[in-house]
């Protein structure tokens, strides 16, 4: 009975962290998505924040550092994809794959050039890592301390982000205006609004939270940054993001979901099986990617995006 229940509390709390950088990337791309502008570029995102975190912490010794250039980092090439899609009008989804192409490129140029990383040393030096938060006395608790009171701090703010942004789009006149752009650009045009003025904040605000994802990955959870480390989550995220129909807590608890079948697949790597043997590692990683497709396919049809996303608006061109 005890190794079940250490099982099962290591299982949630590797969901938590794991989930973590899915939130993060999730919420950023539903800023995005609210305001109208498609951003598949998620993926790009988590590099980018890894990246540029793994640099800054390396440089100065601080993960705190790290975060604000993984934050900064993220805002800029949220910048790129605002200028191109809506200013430029250019096709988001266009703009968002070709971000993803280039950021897995550039960091493996800039990753060679600072630190001599090439296919051999795929990763750049270790870095400095956030530590787990300490909490007094609850944290020794026996069941909940492992599970709640054993993280570092971007655990906890992941939640504490899909939490404020729920409250932001649904009782503030910011977050009301920016739905409206999302939803009927023309009617926010009329009502006084700018809609390229929202759409370039909102693309810009919801990369920035994205790139935080990223930042986890590399001085997080781990303590370096590697090539091609994102391994398909901000493709997940947007999977939870579509799933929790763009509404922040669903999404929040879709991207545990993911979190907790990625958990699971760890686990599950060694564990053999009678009369079948040890099941490969192939086999159990792809778990979480598999329930992407078969529950984007049971949705399909039946979700509900902004009513403007991925639409482009030319009635104002100042």
């Amino acid at each position: 009975m005890s190794d079940t229940l250490d099982l099962l509390v290591t299982l949630a709390a590797s969901s938590l962290r794991l989930a973590t950088p899915l939130v993060f990337a999730a919420m950023g791309g539903l800023l995005c998505e609210r305001a109208g502008v498609v951003n598949i570029a998620l993926e790009g995102l988590l590099l980018t924040g890894a990246f540029a975190a793994a640099v800054a912490a390396h440089a100065t010794g601080s993960p705190w550092i790290g975060l604000a250039a993984g934050i900064l980092a993220g805002s800029l090439v949220g910048l790129l994809h605002a200028l191109v899609t809506v200013r430029g009008r250019a096709n988001h989804i266009v703009s968002g794959t070709a971000i993803n192409i280039l950021v897995v490129g550039l960091t493996a140029v800039l990753a060679r050039a600072l630190y001599g990383v090439s296919s051999s040393t795929p990763a750049l030096p270790r870095s400095a890592r956030f530590a787990e938060f300490e909490w007094p006395v609850v944290s020794d608790w026996p069941v909940v301390g492992p599970l709640l009171f054993q993280h570092i701090p971007l655990v906890y703010l992941a939640p504490a982000v899909a939490i404020l942004l729920s409250i932001v789009l649904a009782k503030t006149r910011a977050g009301l205006r920016l739905i409206a752009v999302g939803e009927a650009p023309d009617a926010a045009r009329s009502a006084g609004l700018s809609v390229i003025r929202v759409r370039i904040v909102a693309v810009v605000a919801g990369s920035a939270i994205a790139a935080i994802g990223g930042v986890f990955l590399a001085i997080g959870h781990g303590s370096a940054f590697a090539r091609n480390m994102s391994a398909g989550r901000g493709f997940i995220a947007l999977a939870a993001l579509i799933l929790g129909q763009w509404k922040p807590i669903p999404v929040l608890f879709t991207a545990l979901f993911f979190g907790m079948a990625d958990a699971l697949g760890i686990i599950l790597q060694g564990v053999t099986v009678p009369g079948v043997g040890t099941l490969p590692v192939q086999f159990v990683t792809m778990i979480p990617y598999v329930l992407t497709l078969l529950l984007l396919a049971g949705v399909t049809g039946r979700s509900h995006p902004p009513g403007a996303l991925g639409r482009p608006w030319p009635g104002e061109h100042s």
